[in-house]
C-alpha cells in the first residue's frame, strides 16, 4: 500500500520530540543524518549525466541558474554565491534565483512559491538563451514556482536538471535530467531545511565543484583562480605558490602582490 503523504511530508520516525533530553535529541537527528549521504551516492550515476550536461553548455559560453522557493532557493543562492570567491568566476556565471526575490533570503515571502509564472519572468530578466542549463530545486518535487520554470525553460529550448527529495514529485517528470533524493521523514515532521536540505546541499556541492574543476578552474587540488579578499585567502595563496614553486615565503608573497592571483604567478614563472 502506498503512503498517503509524500516522503518530506510523512510523520517523524521519532515520538515526544519534547519529552527527550538535549543528548537524545542531538544523537537521534545525527542518527538521520548519516543516512543523506548515503543516498546521495546512490544518485552519482544521474549526477554524473547532469554535470556533463553542464559542462558543455558551460564550454559554450552558457550559465548555470538555480531556481528554488524558501529553504531550496536559498541553498540555491548559497552555492551560486559562493563560485566567485572559490574559483575566481563573473558573478553571473552562476546565478541563485529565489521565489520572492532578495527579500526572501532572509524573510519569508507570501504565496511567491505559488506562482507558476515567476519563474521565467526572473530568469528573462537574465536575457537566459538555449545556451543556459537551469536546475530547479524543491524538496517537495511540486513547488509551482519552480515547476512553471522548468516547464517553461523545456519549451524555450533550455536544458534542465532539478534536484528534489519525493520519488512522485512533478519537476523530476519535466527535467532533461532529474536527481531524486529521497531522504524519508524528517526528524522533525515536514521540516525539510534538515535532511531534505543537507541533502541539496551536499548534490549542488559536487555539481558545482565538478563542473569548475571541469572547466578548468583548479590546478592539481588548489583554488588557483580564488579571490584574494582577506588575510586569510592571501596566505593560503602564498602558501600555493611556495608548494608549487619550492620557493621561500617572502618571493611568493612578492610574486603574489605582484600577478593578484595564484594562477598568474604560476602562469609567469612557469613562461621562463
Amino acid at each position: 500500500m502506498k503512503n498517503k503523504h509524500p516522503e518530506t511530508e510523512q510523520e517523524s520516525l521519532y515520538k515526544d520530540l519534547d519529552q527527550m533530553s538535549v543528548l537524545e535529541l542531538l544523537t537521534n537527528i545525527n542518527t538521520e543524518d548519516q543516512k543523506v549521504p548515503q543516498i546521495v551516492a546512490k544518485q552519482i550515476p544521474k549526477i554524473e549525466k547532469l554535470v556533463k550536461a553542464i559542462v558543455k553548455k558551460m564550454q559554450l559560453g552558457g550559465r548555470l541558474f538555480y531556481i528554488g522557493a524558501g529553504t531550496s532557493g536559498r541553498i540555491g543562492i548559497l552555492d551560486a554565491s559562493e563560485c566567485p570567491p572559490t574559483f575566481g568566476v563573473p558573478h553571473d556565471m552562476i546565478i541563485g534565483i529565489i521565489a520572492g526575490g532578495e527579500t526572501a533570503i532572509r524573510k519569508a515571502v507570501e504565496n511567491a512559491e505559488d506562482d507558476t509564472e515567476q519563474a521565467w519572468k526572473d530568469l528573462e530578466k537574465h536575457q537566459i538563451s538555449s545556451l543556459d542549463f537551469v536546475i530547479g530545486i524543491a524538496a517537495s518535487g511540486n513547488t509551482p514556482y519552480v515547476l512553471g520554470g522548468l516547464k517553461k525553460a523545456k519549451e524555450m529550448k533550455v536544458k534542465t536538471g532539478s534536484i528534489s527529495c519525493n520519488s512522485t514529485g512533478l519537476i523530476a517528470k519535466v527535467a532533461d535530467y532529474p536527481i531524486e533524493l529521497v531522504v524519508g521523514p524528517e526528524f522533525l515532521t515536514g521540516s525539510t531545511r534538515m535532511k531534505a536540505g543537507t541533502a541539496q546541499k551536499l548534490a549542488l556541492n559536487m555539481i558545482s565543484t565538478s563542473v569548475m574543476i571541469k572547466l578548468g578552474k583548479v590546478k592539481g587540488n588548489k583554488m588557483v583562480d580564488m579571490q584574494l579578499s582577506n588575510e586569510k585567502l592571501v596566505k593560503r595563496g602564498i602558501k600555493m605558490i611556495m608548494e608549487e614553486l619550492n620557493i621561500e615565503y617572502d618571493l611568493a608573497a612578492e610574486l603574489l602582490e605582484k600577478h593578484k592571483s595564484v594562477r598568474a604567478v604560476l602562469l609567469e614563472v612557469n613562461k621562463k
